[in-house]
């Protein structure tokens, strides 16, 4: 079977890098677009994931040689962070990812209670 991998998402790598003055800087974005193809995650995943205290959203299917360790996915404008990772295929790695918030999009939000 193929897959559909018409689909853009943004890999992102929070790195330490140098800038143009030869400074050392923490939390230097390095951003890449790669092909996939985009679906939700399946009930039961996100149920299993909310039993864990994860609100998985995603799963996206990439070129398995695409995928570099990103913490960080952005697709259609929202930031995603990666919970897991699991190789499919031979050629294809699975990124499952959850909705995020706060600096790098990797920190969750304030829960409040009423």
């Amino acid at each position: 079977m193929t897959l559909d991998r018409s689909d853009i998402i943004t890999l992102i790598k929070y790195v330490r890098a140098q800038d143009a003055n030869g400074v050392w800087r923490d939390g230097v974005a390095t951003k890449r677009d790669v092909f996939c193809q985009a679906q939700s995650v399946s009930r039961n995943e996100f149920f299993l994931g909310g039993q864990n205290g994860l609100r998985p959203e995603y799963v996206f299917t990439v070129f398995f040689g695409d995928y570099d360790g990103e913490d960080v996915v952005e697709y259609r404008g929202a930031v995603y962070a990666v919970y897991r990772t699991y190789h499919a295929r031979t050629d294809e790695l699975e990124i499952y990812v959850q909705r995020k918030v706060g600096k790098h999009g990797t920190e969750d939000a304030p829960v409040t209670t009423e």
